[in-house]
């Protein structure tokens, strides 16, 4: 089974659009909707905004249905020239540029408890989902996506990320997603398209690119569910 977590309805929508949903439960505020696609289980949610809400569902849908790997799809900001709107940033590693405890001697980014900065995604689902994107003819880049609790339209914010973890692309839920699955070895990777700058002007940008991100993302994630082997 492949689960699929999105923070966003609109994030969602276009990929349950080639989904044959069967069932809709609920558990802890979150509906999960199971179906196949391409032959294959899938289960999907929206998780709300925020790493909280994204570590919830994470948690949840790993107890209740073992999913053989989790994506986490949907929109992100840019932190590089290398990607513009609707291009599509790919997650090697994750981590949550909000988290510092560096006043006590930690690195920068340090999740207590694993003891890493730096949360690795799976590598075969990382390079399937690059040769997806490839096929697609869609611009991509590979690298470090930083998640936090934070829209980020502060210039010298967006310097702090790519100084501090070299991020490719900056959003809210994907490295709570990430440190779930990593306590729970389930594997796992990150696929955003970019909907805005992450600049002062990104409130603007939002609401008028994300729907085209998130149907790019839509269309890798179809091309995936194809060409993935599962066990």
């Amino acid at each position: 089974m492949i689960g699929i977590i999105c923070a966003m309805r609109v994030e969602l929508d276009r990929i349950r659009e080639n989904m044959e949903i069967r069932e809709e439960q609920e558990c802890s505020g979150i509906h999960f909707y199971l179906g196949t696609m391409h032959g294959k289980e899938l289960v999907t949610a929206v998780c709300g905004i925020g790493k909280v809400f994204a570590g919830i569902c994470a948690q949840t849908m790993i107890l209740m249905y073992h999913p053989d790997m989790i994506l986490n799809v949907g929109v992100a900001g840019t932190l590089t020239d290398k990607l513009d709107i609707a291009d599509i940033a790919v997650a090697d590693k994750l981590v949550q540029h909000d988290m510092d405890t560096s006043p006590l001697g930690d690195p920068k980014g340090l999740i207590s408890g694993i003891n890493i900065v730096e949360i690795p995604c799976d590598e075969r689902i990382v390079k399937t989902i690059a040769e997806c994107v490839h096929e697609l003819h869609m611009n991509a880049l590979v690298g470090t996506i930083a998640s936090g609790d934070q829209f980020v339209v502060d210039p010298s914010r967006k310097e702090f990320i790519v100084r501090e973890f070299s991020g490719i692309a900056c959003e809210m839920e994907g490295a709570a997603i990430g440190q779930v699955c990593y306590v729970n070895q389930t594997p796992f990777c990150v696929i955003r398209a970019i909907s805005d700058s992450a600049n002062e002007q990104s409130h603007m940008d939002y609401p008028e690119f994300v729907k085209l991100a998130a149907a790019n993302t839509a269309n890798v994630i179809d091309l995936f569910v194809q060409r993935i082997r599962i066990g």
